[in-house]
């Protein structure tokens, strides 16, 4: 397929970029940092104008594509005054969105976010591992992405032929990054504001030519995250020392992910094939 990706300049949009186009996709980048190289473009996503007419063709050298992956965004909270983190976000994904709908483009996958579950779980969870029916924002940039997945929710209402796909991303996670992972291992509060998640980028990228390839009719909701923690210590010790009071919906084995991949694994076929134990060895911090 032709598919354009927003953000295609940042951490995961450049695993995204890669992934896509080696398995045979035509990728175009629109993004504001993008290098004057062939297909990427300077697209500022909050300005509508410049989205739809960049969606509907260059001067007749790009044609329309047939599928949206939006990862463009202020990445996180805090790094801006929340007034800047809800406008950018908020409008680039309602231009998005909407100048696809104009443009007839009806196969999109959005970067929605792990944040959405609670983070930084200074309220225990509802029950552990978490799932996609938790939705507890605690930051203005969790707040827009459940707005923004409440505007595909509608969206997808007002026309049935959409298919758009939100995947909760967790912290997204280079090959490089894997050597700051012992440190982790002295203190199990230190990770415990996402329940000791992570997501290869590799991985990610993955996940998102799985949900183009599906196109699952109307809205679907996806956490996105490897199938071990960040931990060396078993989870269930993690969950007990931590989270004492938790409610276990099912029996913890080994090192598994407490952000529940069962859904993306089910309806996506998505399974996650790296881990940084595969880049560090063992660490004796295990207390």
């Amino acid at each position: 397929m032709h598919v354009v990706v927003t953000g295609g300049s940042g951490k995961l949009g450049r695993a995204v970029v890669s992934h896509l186009r080696d398995i045979g996709h035509e990728v175009q980048v629109f993004d504001r940092a993008a290098v004057r190289a062939p297909g990427s473009l300077p697209v500022d996503l909050t300005d509508y104008g410049q989205v739809l007419d960049a969606l509907m063709g260059l001067d007749e050298r790009v044609s329309p594509p047939e599928a949206i992956v939006h990862l463009a965004a202020i990445p996180a909270p805090g790094l801006v005054p929340d007034v800047a983190t809800f406008q950018n976000n908020m409008l680039s994904t309602y231009h998005v969105l909407q100048a696809a709908r104009r443009a007839g483009i009806s196969r999109i996958v959005t970067a929605s976010s792990e944040t959405l579950l609670g983070l930084p779980f200074d309220v225990p969870p509802p029950y552990i591992p978490v799932d996609e029916d938790v939705t507890s924002p605690e930051s203005t940039y969790s707040l827009v992405k459940h707005l923004e997945e409440t505007l595909e929710i509608q969206l997808t209402r007002w026309d049935p032929s959409l298919s758009i796909t939100a995947l909760r991303f967790s912290n997204v996670m280079d090959p490089e990054d894997y050597a700051a992972f012992p440190s982790h291992q002295g203190d199990a509060r230190a990770r415990k504001w996402n329940l000791w998640g992570y997501i290869d980028a590799r991985d990610g990228a993955a996940a998102v030519a799985a949900a183009l390839q599906k196109r699952l009719p109307g809205f679907e909701r996806f956490i996105i995250a490897n199938a071990d923690t960040v931990m060396e210590r078993e989870s269930a010790d993690l969950v007990a020392e931590v989270f004492p009071d938790a409610r276990l919906t099912k029996q913890l084995s080994g090192r598994e992910t407490l952000l529940s991949i069962d859904k993306a694994r089910r309806l996506l076929g998505w399974e996650p094939q790296h881990s940084w134990r595969d880049h560090v060895g063992p660490t004796s911090q295990t207390s």
